[in-house]
């Protein structure tokens, strides 16, 4: 995760997403570097247009605030009265109807 959040914040602050600089923001952020991980990063950004995966991931996204709606039909509905418990049956009860079936 640490990987595409430096990424992200090359992204913002206006700069070019290179190995070297995704390098050098792990690193000041204490994080060792895997060489093959950032590779493997900026290879997958080529060519993607960040801002617009950022839009169309926003607009997929539920607004800050909303609840689902299971969420609040859950709220809505009245409580579920507690089941009653089973009653217990001693094993004399319990041998008692079994005997029954076999005559």
């Amino acid at each position: 995760m640490e990987y595409i959040y430096s990424a992200m914040v090359l992204y913002s602050a206006g700069k070019d997403i290179t190995e070297d600089a995704i390098k050098a923001v792990l690193t000041a952020a204490g994080v060792e570097p895997d060489a093959a991980k950032i590779k493997a990063l900026v290879a997958s950004l080529d060519g993607v247009d960040i801002k617009e995966a950022i839009a169309s991931a926003a607009v997929c996204a539920a607004p800050a605030g909303a609840a689902p709606a299971a969420a609040v039909a859950a709220a809505d509905a009245p409580a579920k009265e507690a089941e009653p418990e089973e009653e217990a049956v001693s094993e004399e009860e319990a041998a008692a109807g079994l005997s029954a079936l076999f005559g």
